[in-house]
């Protein structure tokens, strides 16, 4: 059994002050157990702001600083951050901690309903999974989660569990959309798939880009049957989920949504 925390929060325009909120995020996951410590994309720094400014590298101070925060801990922090790009930016996940420290660059980029993600960054090109403490991890990113292909590739490349952050773009009926949508990548893959978003600013009154993407909270974590094991509300907060990887092989065994492939 894994217990993994999701930490449903409003990153800022400043990557120092949102450096202390996963500080303090992972002092608190920690006390209650988390190995894993999950943040939303964009921690680093909220869309709606110039990325460039902020962006990067891995080796850069900011995910050296989270991987010191790994560290000291003696977990795995996953964070959206941004690096370099030509040009552009990459919308990136650090992966810090427990021998790693890695980055994985969104495949799919945003460009729906009315925004241009691709505008000021570049898309990725590979899959990342990750072990730790026996288990196989995938990650994925936000609008990652439209492409069932992507998680059922994380699922043979031996990934039980794919941790997805996000930063959800609001609208009429995107927080319905986006739980279907977390529930129907665990059963497509068998997967458990824990998916943690970005607190809506306006359950805490901070004033954002109403153009941008700047999250819904909803964080939720669902398992390869479809169930839903935790589920946040709109404002920050953290969930802590215990996973068992064995219900994903008991999963893709019962709906056969792997092995029955025809395409």
């Amino acid at each position: 059994m894994a217990r993994i925390a999701l930490c449903q929060l409003n990153s800022g325009d400043d990557p120092e002050a949102n450096l202390k909120l996963v500080r303090s995020g992972v002092e608190a996951a920690v006390a209650d157990g988390a190995r894993i410590v999950v943040f939303p994309e964009a921690t680093m720094a909220r869309f709606g702001r110039p990325l460039d400014a902020v962006a990067e590298p891995l080796d850069g101070p900011w995910a050296t600083a989270v991987a010191a925060v790994a560290a000291e801990h003696g977990v795995v922090i996953v964070a959206g951050m941004f690096t370099p790009a030509d040009g552009r930016v990459r919308n990136t996940l650090l992966v810090t901690g427990g021998g790693h420290h890695r980055g994985y660059d969104k495949i799919h980029l945003y460009d729906a309903f009315g925004f241009a993600e691709s505008d000021t960054v570049a898309p990725g090109a590979t899959l990342t999974t990750f072990e730790f403490e026996g288990v196989v991890y995938g990650v994925a990113t936000c609008y990652d989660v439209r492409f069932p292909e992507l998680f059922r590739a994380l699922a043979d490349d031996g990934a039980d569990v794919v941790l997805l952050p996000a930063s959800w773009g609001a609208g009429e009926g995107k927080r319905e959309q986006w739980e279907v949508l977390v529930r129907a990548r665990a059963l497509d893959s068998g997967c458990w798939v824990l998916a943690c978003g970005q607190a809506d600013p306006a359950a805490t009154g901070v004033t954002v880009n109403p153009k941008a993407p700047t999250g819904i909270g909803h964080s939720l974590a669902a398992d390869g049957f479809g169930r839903v094991h935790a589920a946040a509300g709109a404002a920050p907060e953290t969930l802590l989920v215990d996973v068992d990887p064995a219900v994903a092989a008991r999963a893709r065994t019962a709906t056969g949504a792997l092995a029955n492939r025809r395409l």
